[in-house]
């Protein structure tokens, strides 16, 4: 049984690194680094949820080709509960060319593929039903389920008692709010990046957005600030926690091990600004590391990086 459920997209991730510029047509430029990850909101997360100790298992579609028996090893060889994993021969698997420059920032050329089709008749909620908390992970990049198809998934989760998260991803089609709307409501944590929550709610500063989302619905918000940190809200509590500052190689994953941190403080019941804090040193280790999940460290090891490091106190971070 797993505690924590991760539904969303699993893809493909080729790394080239450095990029500085994209090569005129016909050219060729070179880069030191070109290698293969596993990406995706739902295995990334999934992935540093193992490896942090948690119980947790995946929902979604994979091809069946040489890419989607990557990411099927991969979450294997990291423990993660694969039931609800399916595979597919109508479509390739999901797959993103991550273009990343000197500074770990990265560009995205993404195809859809399975998670292009992924559909609620594609979930097992017999998975769902024994776990305490389920994810969304990765809205808005899976259009046969975004609106009103996830909506309907969570409002069951709801009935069954579990805690729902939902983030987001860019949305290049532009929906936005018409696709997450209706899923606020029926969700415990929403927890987008800063650029999304603001394309989201049309607000500029993160205390107007947060507003936006609880007016909406849900009842908790954490916006991932990057480096910055994180801001978080809820009906009672109001918090600007600052980030560890790390040397960045790669900033890949870094928002999806910034909620496995979080989900980590709710399977351990720390209370809110605690889970913050650990979800910003989770996200630190990430950036630390080529690859999505490379950098991530046990529970053990990132508590004591914790006690080290001086993160203690509510800061406005500039936001």
């Amino acid at each position: 049984m797993s505690k924590v459920v991760c539904l969303g997209i699993l893809v493909a991730d080729l790394i080239a690194k450095p990029v500085t510029q994209f090569p005129p047509k016909g050219k060729l430029m070179t880069v030191d680094t070109i290698e293969l990850h596993t990406g995706g909101c739902a295995t990334n997360t999934a992935i540093d949820l193992a490896r942090l100790g948690e119980d947790v298992g995946v929902i979604g579609l994979i091809g069946q080709d040489g890419l989607g028996a990557f990411i099927l090893d991969r979450l294997k060889t990291e423990n993660v509960d694969i039931l609800g994993l399916k595979t597919t021969a109508k479509i390739g698997t999901s797959t993103s060319l991550v273009l990343s420059d000197v500074d770990g920032e990265r560009s995205f050329l993404y195809y859809y593929g399975t998670n292009g089709i992924f559909a609620e008749e594609d979930i097992d909620f017999s998975v769902i039903e024994t776990c305490k908390i389920l994810f969304i992970a990765g809205s808005l990049l899976m259009p046969a389920l975004d609106g009103e198809p996830t909506a309907r998934v969570l409002k069951r989760a709801k009935e069954l008692g579990k805690y729902t998260i939902l983030d987001t991803a860019w949305d290049a089609t532009g929906r936005w709010l018409s696709a997450i709307g209706p899923c606020l409501p029926y969700l415990d944590l929403f927890i987008p990046s800063m650029e999304e929550a603001k394309m989201l709610s049309g607000k500029d500063n993160v205390e107007d957005m947060a507003k936006v989302f609880l007016n909406s619905g849900t009842q908790n918000v954490v916006i991932k600030c990057g480096a910055n940190g994180c801001y978080m809200k809820n009906s009672t509590e109001e918090h600007y926690l600052q980030g560890f500052q790390v040397d960045a190689i790669d900033t890949n994953g870094a928002g999806d091990s910034f909620v496995a941190g979080f989900i980590t403080g709710l399977l351990n019941q720390w209370n809110f600004k605690r889970c913050g804090q650990f979800a910003n040193a989770v996200g630190a280790h990430c950036v630390t590391a080529l690859g999505a999940s490379s950098g991530i460290r046990n529970k053990e090891e990132i508590m004591l990086f914790m006690e080290n490091r001086s993160n203690d106190n509510d800061t406005q971070i500039g936001i």
